[in-house]
């Protein structure tokens, strides 16, 4: 006789035959998880041992054991051990583009890419390191764009050696804005190509994504910018040893093109273009 209210709803196992499962996620780097326990958020930084160690916006590391316990936008997962990636066809380079065959640097152009400081040349050569040497072209810094004009006096641009120019905060009225109009209407600027991005720094061309951040701080107007942010991320921020341990720990969050915001990639991929072109 069949049993029109089925087995025994009591019987053991009878709770877990009601659980779904978590949904599983591997634990790649940058992936930004939370801690069911203790509520601590953080981006994967490593695996190892079975372990997986977060790093929060502060820059301070925990280690975890792998598995469940983990949040993803309010999602329970479980963590698991990436896959080990199948090596692909066409390598690609951090800015996006495919890597050439045998990876040999080009003899240096006569043209450069030209950019205001450090930290700007130091992020592009992150991301287009391999495309700069395949195509041999140089970044070099200003320190400042007010010294734009007195570097192309010394050594002018022409037809056979032509300047890119990446300028922060290139905004219309600003500062950085009358001194590149200045230069494309005097001598030199058939040769000169002055691109930028709307910032206060190359600091913010990072998204705030690849920082395990809403969004970068506001600084006050009469506080030095940077000084401002590191205060505001709860990074020490008493000398330029600090900045520079602050950029450091920014730069070592970008790892491909998608850690930077759009405004500076298409602006970098133009710069590359004009003093590449043959």
């Amino acid at each position: 006789m069949d049993d029109r209210y089925g087995s025994d709803v009591l019987a053991p196992g009878w709770k877990k035959a009601r659980e779904r499962p978590l949904p599983r996620v591997e634990a790649s780097r940058d992936l930004v998880v939370e801690v069911i326990e203790d509520g601590y958020c953080g981006a994967v930084v490593g695996v190892s041992g079975g372990l997986v160690e977060l790093e929060d916006w502060k820059g301070r590391r925990r280690m975890f054991p792998l598995g469940p316990g983990f949040l993803i936008e309010g999602q329970a997962v479980v963590l698991t051990v990436p896959a080990p990636k199948a090596p692909a066809g066409k390598q690609r380079t951090a800015s996006g583009s495919f890597a050439a065959p045998d990876g040999r640097a080009r003899v240096a152009r006569a043209s450069r890419i030209l950019v205001e400081g450090k930290h700007d040349a130091e992020l592009v050569e992150k991301v287009w390191g391999d495309d700069l040497r395949h195509e041999g072209v140089v970044v070099e810094f200003l320190q400042g764009v007010d010294l734009l004009e007195a570097a192309l006096h010394d050594d002018p641009p022409s037809a056979d050696r032509r300047y890119g120019v990446l300028v922060d905060h290139l905004v219309p009225g600003s500062k950085e804005a009358r001194i590149a109009e200045a230069v494309e209407r005097g001598p030199h600027g058939a040769h000169v190509r002055i691109v930028g991005h709307p910032y206060v720094d190359v600091w913010q061309c990072v998204t705030p994504r690849a920082l395990g951040i809403a969004a970068w701080p506001v600084v006050p107007r009469g506080i030095e910018w940077k000084v401002g942010v590191c205060r505001a991320l709860g990074w020490p921020a008493d000398d330029q040893a600090d900045l520079a341990r602050a950029w450091q720990r920014i730069l070592a969050r970008v790892t491909t093109y998608r850690d930077l915001e759009p405004t500076l990639l298409g602006r970098v991929e133009e710069l590359i273009d004009f003093v590449s072109a043959d």
